[in-house]
């Protein structure tokens, strides 16, 4: 695959982006309170089918001892375990929070920026679409974050203006940077498709993402950074199990 096939799930995202804070900087300001619900609500039920139909690649993760849902269950375990020891969503938070408050005072361009990369490098989908789109040059969770991340940026557009749009740099360096290296380590899985280890991510991921969708829905709150490890701990977990 060459280098723009394994990327077009980041230039897809860049292109949302750009897009969204252009009509965010148009129309925007008449988007209503429940119009922004609504089309949130709309994204989550699609991420959620997507994050459910990816989960079910733990059916073919196991091993000869170990069910890939076991699998599943122990990387996430652990993972969430790790992440809370490691404090990592409230990392994220304060992380926001100080460079928000760093640049408070110093006008909305750079405001907008700050948060809009914050928002749209930070979290499993940016991660995990990379990875795959990298790997297989599957961009289909890096368009679902695409459209996620355009209706942000309408919404962002409209307050901030148009420093939101230049957050597409730090996007396009962080995405683009994940999917080569993904995409140099695939010769290591004879096929990337079905090798069990990338099967367990998928599926671990594929739980993150329909997290993502029930935030959106507002059926809960989960701290879905914290489970950021597990998308590490998964291929390990794999191959150990393999061995046993």
């Amino acid at each position: 695959m060459d280098f723009w096939l394994r990327t077009s799930g980041t230039w897809i995202n860049l292109t949302t982006v750009a897009l969204g804070t252009v009509l965010g900087l148009t129309l925007g300001r008449y988007l209503t309170t429940q119009m922004q619900k609504t089309i949130a609500q709309g994204v989550g039920l699609v991420a959620l089918w997507i994050g459910l139909q990816m989960a079910g690649a733990l059916s073919e993760a196991g091993t000869a001892r170990i069910d890939g849902a076991i699998l599943g269950l122990i990387a996430i375990a652990v993972g969430g375990a790790i992440g809370e020891a490691l404090d990592i969503e409230g990392r994220l938070a304060r992380l926001g929070d100080r460079l928000r408050r760093s640049i408070g005072s110093g006008g909305r361009f750079t405001e907008g920026f700050v948060t809009a990369s914050l928002l749209f490098c930070v979290g499993p989908m940016a991660v995990l679409g990379s990875i795959d789109n990298g790997i297989s040059g599957d961009n289909t969770i890096l368009v679902l974050k695409a459209s996620m991340d355009g209706i942000a940026s309408i919404v962002l557009g409209s307050i901030y203006g148009v420093g939101v749009g230049f957050s597409v740099l730090p996007v396009v360096v962080y995405q683009g940077s994940i999917s080569l290296l993904a995409g140099l380590a695939a010769s290591a899985f004879p096929d990337p498709t079905s090798d069990p280890r990338v099967l367990l991510l998928t599926g671990v991921g594929g739980l993150m993402v329909a997290g993502i969708g029930l935030n959106l829905l507002e059926v809960g709150k989960i701290r879905l950074g914290s489970f950021l490890p597990a998308l590490a701990i998964a291929p390990l977990l794999q191959q150990l199990a393999a061995s046993l």
